[in-house]
């Protein structure tokens, strides 16, 4: 039988409110709302493999102050127990038992706790990796470079953590049942990760913000490409019978018992 994973849900924080052309492209009309972050917890009872780590509270301050230059209402809220460690403690996982992380995209309220789990190979898209280090554009309007990897972070990834650092390929099966292709759209290290559950072919990316996205071909309105857009959602619709948008609250009411079995215990 194929492998198939367990999939709990781990809300690790979120905007109380985002402007509706951040979620819908050019659309003047589309409402307002909040935006989650959702993180994954997958297992199989052999790996234990986490998406996304949230961001490190220290930080909350100084990237606040930077969003509030766009609008003082755009503000990250991250409650202590929506905390990485919190999260993970309700499901019985310790901080040491991720075996895998998977980060998408390179930005600090989704790798801010990557320190945080000290055994776990980190899986980073190596697109995402060589733009970080070899920019086309120095200053991006999109990609403050102290936020995208924290220096704190970068620092111990390129030292003593080099290795467990798993760069990406575009297409790679990380492990049996769990896959990985590079979307780009939204980040140049935004990737779209598919996982064989018991319910089917899960998707979830951060290239889109509402099921709608992908379902009715409204790109993204944070979007640095709309042909990378437009193809990921052409694929993602091909190959996914649930969708898992990454800033999307209803996650938690739509799968309030995750996704899948119970994995069996590794022997």
């Amino acid at each position: 039988m194929p492998a198939t994973w367990r999939i709990d849900f781990l809300h690790l924080g979120g905007w109380d409110w985002a402007p509706g052309f951040e979620m819908f492209w050019m659309e003047a009309g589309a409402p307002d709302g909040p935006l989650a972050l959702v993180s994954l917890l997958l297992r199989d009872g052999e790996s234990t493999v986490l998406v996304n780590t949230g961001p490190d509270a220290e930080m909350l301050p100084v990237l606040n102050q930077r969003w509030a230059e766009f609008d003082p209402r755009h503000r990250l809220s991250v409650r202590d127990d929506q905390r990485l460690e919190a999260q993970l403690g309700r499901l019985d996982v310790g901080t040491a038992d991720v075996t895998h992380v998977i980060v998408t995209p390179f930005q600090p309220y989704a790798i801010g706790n990557l320190l945080a789990l000290p055994n776990a190979d980190y899986c980073l898209s190596r697109t995402g990796w060589i733009d970080f280090h070899a920019p086309r554009w120095r200053d991006h309007p999109h990609d403050y470079r102290p936020f995208v990897i924290p220096p704190p972070i970068l620092t111990r990834l390129v030292t003593d953590r080099w290795d467990q650092v798993h760069l990406l390929e575009n297409e790679e099966e990380l492990l049996p049942g769990l896959s990985v292709f590079w979307t780009g759209a939204h980040h140049r290290s935004s990737v779209a990760v598919k996982i064989a559950t018991s319910q089917g072919a899960v998707i979830a990316s951060d290239c889109f913000m509402r099921p709608q996205n992908v379902t009715e071909n409204r790109p993204l309105g944070i979007s640095e490409s709309l042909s990378e857009t437009l193809a990921a959602y052409e694929r993602i619709r091909r190959e996914a019978d649930v969708l898992i948008p990454l800033y999307d609250p209803a996650v938690f009411e739509q799968h309030p018992e995750g996704i899948g079995a119970a994995p069996r215990a590794a022997k």
